[in-house]
């Protein structure tokens, strides 16, 4: 199958899409628990949320190892 000029079979398509589909879903759990959770400060908050849009797939491995846990849950 051809896609864009790219020329490879559709399991290979099928994978890609696979990996992006779980990339886009961390990127919006992450998104989701940052405005649910409680933070210092509204700044500490928005940084967050800016590092998991503008350094996508870093940023979510940062707010998942470090964020959550500077973080409190809203009752």
């Amino acid at each position: 199958m051809t896609i864009l000029g790219v020329t490879m079979p559709m399991q290979a398509w099928y994978g890609i899409i696979g990996v992006v589909g779980v990339f886009v879903a961390m990127t919006w759990w992450s998104l989701r628990d940052a405005f649910a959770r409680e933070f210092a400060s509204t700044n500490e908050k928005m940084l967050w949320i800016q590092l998991v849009t503008i350094i996508p797939f870093l940023g979510v491995l940062a707010y998942i190892a470090i964020g959550r846990k500077r973080g409190r849950k809203n009752a």
